[in-house]
């Protein structure tokens, strides 16, 4: 059996991934629910992140930003232990979580801690939406 391409890695045939390119930091990026993430590798883990909602600008007829930025102050008392929530200086809210990973990590493993990542940030996704942050601009 040949090894495989996933993103940046190789999967070898006992399911290890291994990076193609050792110099830079092996990470995926996919798309949830059209918003941005980002899944890094490193020792010990993975870090994923999403952009999970943006602050309506004040141009936009009817938007209430301060609704949104009070949904975005009030998530990080509401996340899972370990998640954080950030605002980015353009308003994109960005939601931030690590999983450990055994060395060297595997193909099912990865996918494994996205799936968990994304299926417990859809709450949250919807909690921004109903409180008036929008989503991202969509991803290509």
């Amino acid at each position: 059996m040949e090894t495989l391409r996933l993103g940046p890695f190789d999967v070898t045939p006992d399911g290890a991934l291994a990076p193609r390119r050792a110099q830079d930091p092996p990470a995926l990026r996919f798309a949830w629910r059209g918003r941005a993430c980002l899944a890094e590798l490193g020792p010990g883990g993975v870090r994923i992140a999403a952009d999970a909602g943006r602050i309506p600008s004040s141009a936009d007829p009817g938007a209430d930003r301060r609704r949104a930025f009070a949904a975005a102050a009030g998530l990080p008392g509401r996340l899972p232990a370990g998640w954080r929530a950030r605002l980015t200086p353009d308003h994109r809210i960005r939601l931030e979580a690590s999983a450990p990973m055994a060395a060297p990590p595997g193909a099912t493993a990865l996918v494994a801690a996205l799936v968990r990542f994304v299926l417990a940030l859809d709450p949250y996704l919807d909690s921004l939406e109903a409180e008036g942050a929008r989503p991202p601009a969509a991803v290509a």
